[in-house]
């Protein structure tokens, strides 16, 4: 049977899957970048420097200059610093908080502070995962109207209370009060927010194609301009390391060592069979387990496609599944309207969990996957000992499953193979649990962690509303 998403192409799944090989879940990342508007955009921040040295500004926050580039960009050091790094990022992106709060002040100290970096800052909000940030980056700009200071000021206020305004329904009093907080003019800021909305969304979508001519694909995404071929593409919320490397040899006039420039950047050419038609298909000796060899749930003729990484030890995981997953089972899948498959992906930190993956194929084998995989997140303490067999017998048990059979299965090197080709199939593009990987039509999208039910749920529905 032809599924409804075989018309991926290869560089459409290479767009979906390759958008940063190297560290795809250090970002928040739409498996397709966001359209470019129609309209065209300003100048943009990768612009070649002018000739013309610029004037330090006079304002500073927390004792580096700030200011704006000639095109109006926020941008914070010396405008005249021989290495420029854009920074792409969505104020309620994860990965971009942990890099404010990680990475971003060793740079700061050793580069920006020193005079050998400038950081422009250009807003990537990705709403299709995070609904809040447009609002956000719209509340950041009205207050860039009152000062370079003031907004580097709310550009930290914003990270520092993602968690708070991120899973509110209504975001903006939260603005409000940060806007306050750091003496800005809330008359200035509300009438801003009341009528120039249309204006700073215009300069918001200006950023996104601006970071699409760039080859950016999620966030944080980081384009260094120097060097022999011009532009070097950094993403994810990399170490200080990573980017210290790129500052050096950027300095010396070097191209960063392994990075690709922006002319030469490139991607697999093939598909992986777990994200294709082909490989949903069910396999007709393993009730369901598709030919990819992934359990799967739902319909397989769904328009879209659901792929889980997760990990049985993994605390996140455990709270997906037992607080958000059932209502989404019964939203999207027990509907018919997506396919969901599961992909094993346990992390170093959690030693037990490749083994509770093996007890999982066992039971599946004798038709019990999703059975075990309930039980074994339903009590992960019994099971997370130096020897776990013995509950995992158990528990088949409770299954009414042949035991020596699982035992058998469980001691078998091709079960445990079987668990390590689905972190095989993840490393290139994940490396935090839950993930789940959101196929339709000629795209996709990365929904990463344990997302609130209404957050997720919103998410999938935005999707199914494009694919209807």
């Amino acid at each position: 049977m032809k599924h409804p998403i075989s018309r991926f192409s290869a560089h459409a799944v290479v767009a979906v899957l390759a958008i940063a090989a190297l560290a795809l879940l250090t970002a928040c990342s739409p498996l397709k970048a966001p359209v470019a508007p129609a309209t065209g955009a300003p100048a943009t921040a990768t612009e070649a420097p002018t000739a013309e040295p610029l004037p330090i500004p006079t304002e500073t926050y927390n004792g580096i200059p700030v200011g704006f580039t000639p095109e109006g960009f926020p941008f914070r050091g010396d405008p005249n610093a021989p290495v420029t790094m854009v920074e792409y990022s969505d104020y309620q992106c994860p990965f971009c908080a942990r890099h404010f709060v990680q990475t971003e002040p060793a740079l700061n100290e050793s580069f920006v502070r020193t005079g050998q970096v400038k950081v422009i800052f250009r807003d990537f909000p990705i709403a299709g995962l995070h609904p809040n940030a447009p609002a956000a980056h719209i509340a950041s700009l009205c207050i860039a109207d009152q000062g370079a200071s003031l907004y580097w000021e709310m550009h930290a206020k914003l990270f520092q209370t993602q968690t708070e305004w991120g899973n509110n329904a209504d975001p903006l009093p939260v603005f409000e009060r940060l806007a306050t907080e750091i003496g800005a003019d809330l008359d200035a800021y509300a009438a801003c927010m009341e009528n120039d909305q249309a204006a700073k969304q215009a300069l918001v979508d200006a950023a996104i194609a601006e970071g699409q001519a760039a080859n950016v694909s999620g966030t944080p995404s980081f384009n260094f301009l120097g060097g022999p071929d011009g532009q070097y593409l950094l993403v994810g919320a990399q170490p200080y390391e990573q980017f210290a490397a790129y500052v050096e040899a950027l300095a010396a006039g070097e191209a960063p060592i392994g990075a690709e420039s922006q002319a030469d950047s490139g991607g697999p050419t093939e598909i992986p069979i777990w994200a294709t038609a082909a490989g949903w298909q069910p396999d007709p000796e393993r009730p369901g387990v598709n030919m990819a060899g992934d359990w799967y749930r739902g319909n397989l003729d769904a328009k879209v496609v659901v792929v889980e990484f997760s990990d049985f030890q993994c605390p996140f995981c455990r709270r997906h599944v037992q607080e958000t997953q059932p209502a989404l089972d019964e939203q999207f899948v027990d509907s018919g309207k997506v396919l969901w498959i599961f992909k094993h992906f346990p992390l170093q930190i959690h030693p037990q969990a490749p083994a509770a993956g093996a007890a999982a194929e066992c039971a599946g084998a004798q038709g019990k996957f999703w059975e075990m995989h309930d039980l074994l997140f339903g009590d992960v303490n019994a099971w997370s000992i130096s020897d776990p067999s013995a509950v995992f017998a158990d528990l088949a048990g409770q299954l009414d499953l042949d035991v020596d059979a699982f035992n058998t299965c469980l001691a078998d090197p091709e079960t445990a193979a079987r668990v390590r080709s689905d972190m095989t199939d993840g490393a290139p593009f994940v490396q935090g649990t839950p993930t789940f990987i959101v196929l339709f039509n000629e795209e996709g999208r990365i929904i990463p962690g344990a997302l609130p039910l209404e957050t997720f749920s919103q998410a999938l529905q935005d999707i199914l509303d494009q694919v209807q």
